[in-house]
């Protein structure tokens, strides 16, 4: 069994690493102040934002690794896992980290604003990266939290961190807009890989084993999280992944209606569990029924 650091608390990861907690939500650190620092492969309860610099260390995400550059920021979300299983080393490190637990965030504009941040199901492989002068602005904002910290607790003191906490997200998105407008050509190549795991699911027969085909699996078979797949999908194509999903399954539909087969024998054949369902997907794509479709084909 894996040694698994479980990260609940900020303050979890806060003496696993050496430093001084100075607030039960919220945690900003200086690696340089705590380095080195012990491996851990880390299940995250908090969500976490990591500026760091290059490192002799290779760390696992998902199905991918994180790909060290300098100036790299690393984002992460409750529920996922990375890092390094802890096997008594430790690794020198430079840079900053910033762990927030969701209850900071409860009832503020922030909190409804994380769902459209997309850079939190980023794969660490696929990392965000800085020009110096973003490098710079965001470790003055980690200072500026950090000192806000070290200033001891009063009325106000959430309110500002979460305001922080809302500029850092800011800045970790205009790296993530960035990050899709140069590399157009790679993510034009996984539009097509895309296209043939779709063909290639239902020409070996797969829907018939595990039914319709998912965003999560194409994501999965792609080795990047759902959103940002859903996210690169829509940016090349203007489309949703299900929206793709949907016309190819409609495209099929139309072959098995058009060779003769009833509503009942295509539905099963792509994989619905029941044909009504089928039915609504394909009238809400086409604006009739497959039996409409049929009988249109008939010339009925």
């Amino acid at each position: 069994m894996k040694n698994i650091l479980k990260i609940r608390k900020v303050g979890d990861y806060e003496r696993h690493v050496g430093h001084a907690g100075r607030h039960p939500l919220i945690s900003v650190i200086d690696y340089a102040e705590v380095s080195p620092v012990p491996h851990s492969l880390n299940d995250y309860g908090v969500y976490g934002i990591f500026l760091h610099d290059e490192a002799e260390i290779e760390l696992t995400y998902g199905c991918g690794r994180y790909d060290y550059r300098s100036g790299a920021v690393i984002c992460v979300a409750p529920g996922q896992v990375g890092g390094r299983e802890d096997d008594g080393g430790r690794v020198a490190l430079t840079g900053w980290a910033l762990l927030f637990h969701p209850d900071l965030l409860r009832g503020t504009p922030v909190e409804r604003e994380m769902e459209s941040y997309s850079f939190f199901d980023y794969q660490v492989n696929e990392a965000l990266y800085t020009t110096e002068d973003e490098r710079g602005r965001i470790v003055s904002l980690m200072r500026q939290m950090k000192e806000e910290l070290d200033g001891g607790h009063d009325g106000l003191q959430d309110a500002i961190l979460v305001n922080y906490i809302g500029v850092m997200l800011k800045l970790c998105q205009r790296l993530y807009n960035r990050q899709f407008a140069s590399c157009e050509p790679e993510h034009s190549d996984l539009l097509v890989r895309f296209d043939r795991l779709l063909h290639d699911y239902f020409e070996e027969g797969l829907q018939l084993k595990y039914g319709l085909p998912t965003v999560q699996y194409f994501a999965g078979r792609l080795c990047i999280s759902p959103g940002y797949f859903g996210d690169l999908v829509r940016d090349v194509s203007g489309d949703t992944a299900s929206d793709r999903i949907r016309r190819h399954v409609v495209r099929l539909a139309k072959n098995g209606l058009a060779a003769g087969k009833g509503v009942t024998q295509v539905a099963e054949d792509l994989g619905f569990e029941y044909p009504q369902h089928f039915s609504r997907m394909f009238r809400r794509q086409t604006g009739m029924t497959p039996s409409e479709y049929s009988r249109k084909l008939r010339g009925l």
